[in-house]
């Protein structure tokens, strides 16, 4: 059997717990990523965890829409995660247009590059894609819900669905094994703050005794998601073909308010942090919109692979602030 798998983005967050767990599980590692959001430091942590070991790690920094590039390594392995996109609400809104080209251009050519040699790929999604639906638990079969076309918050979620579009017509059409992974919220030690991530923007205000600050009412919620039950997810669900043509939300199992969650995090830190509400408009511009509720069904996850992410709010935090 290969075990050679590919995974781009492999040098972000996400990308450095899966690439870790491919790899004590006796995998070997081809990653491939421009370092746009990720961070050489993910690639040498790698290369130290496992320099005297058989496992093989390959960096290649790289767009992923050098086609040519992926193609060669793609036909190498058993295996694609697709992780590379835009990342990151600030990215979205300072970028808008490179982050949109980026999502469709990659998906395309990582899509393009497998059907060559009938690769299973995973394409990493996100509950972004379920918009400003009211629903209290979303579904994978659902309807989704988008603003204006002036909020530019909902061009990411957009170019995500239509990649979704794209992957499940390459398993329609060309019967490319693929499985859609909606992801809820992935958090975790070493996440950056760099780019809007909530969880680790107030860990460290609070570590500092700064104003945690809070956009908007504070009483919109989210649902976290530890990285390793993530990724331990997605190699599960890429080991059963039974997966295949499907979308599955991976998600955790309950939603807190984002003034919650800064509470929780000023205790936990014994912070003598004050909680500041900003306005959105002040955040981030007019061109933004939030959405009040994202909590996912895992129904479908656990009939798939007998297991969904466990740890709750309070577990996933302890992890990330004293471990």
């Amino acid at each position: 059997m290969n075990k050679d798998i590919l995974i781009t983005g492999g040098a972000g967050f996400i990308g450095r717990y899966l690439s870790d767990l491919y790899l004590s599980k006796g995998y070997n590692v081809v990653i491939i990523d421009n370092l746009s959001t990720g961070n050489i430091k993910n690639i040498n942590f790698l290369k130290k965890k496992y320099l005297n070991t058989k496992n093989k790690i390959k960096f290649v920094r790289s767009s992923v829409e050098k086609y040519k590039l992926l193609k060669n390594e793609i036909k190498k392995t058993s295996l694609v995660i697709h992780l590379a996109a835009a990342v990151g609400v600030k990215t979205i809104l300072d970028k808008p247009i490179q982050s949109m080209k980026s999502n469709l251009k990659a998906t395309e050519a990582v899509l393009e590059s497998c059907k060559l040699f009938k690769k299973p790929i995973f394409f990493a999604s996100t509950s972004e894609v379920y918009g400003k639906s009211n629903k209290k638990s979303f579904v994978e079969d659902g309807d989704v819900v988008y603003g204006s076309s002036k909020k530019i918050r909902w061009s990411y979620a957009t170019t995500k669905l239509l990649d979704e579009f794209m992957v499940l017509s390459y398993f329609n059409e060309y019967k490319l094994p693929v499985v859609v992974g909606r992801l809820f919220n992935t958090v975790g030690k070493f996440q950056s703050s760099s780019y809007g991530m909530v969880i680790p923007r107030f860990v460290n205000q609070a570590i500092n005794n700064q104003d945690i600050t809070v956009h908007g009412t504070g009483k919109q919620s989210r649902t976290f998601t530890d990285v390793e039950e993530v990724c331990e997810c997605i190699f599960l669900l890429m080991s059963k073909k039974k997966s295949y043509g499907q979308v599955i939300n991976i998600g955790g199992q309950k939603a807190i308010s984002i003034i919650n969650l800064a509470k929780k995090i000023v205790n936990l830190t014994k912070s003598k942090s004050k909680i500041k509400k900003i306005p959105y408009k002040k955040a981030y511009s007019s061109i933004y919109e939030d959405m009040n509720f994202r909590h996912p069904s895992t129904t479908k996850l656990f009939k798939l692979i007998n297991k969904t992410p466990r740890l709750n709010i309070d577990q996933i935090l302890k992890k990330i602030i004293f471990n």
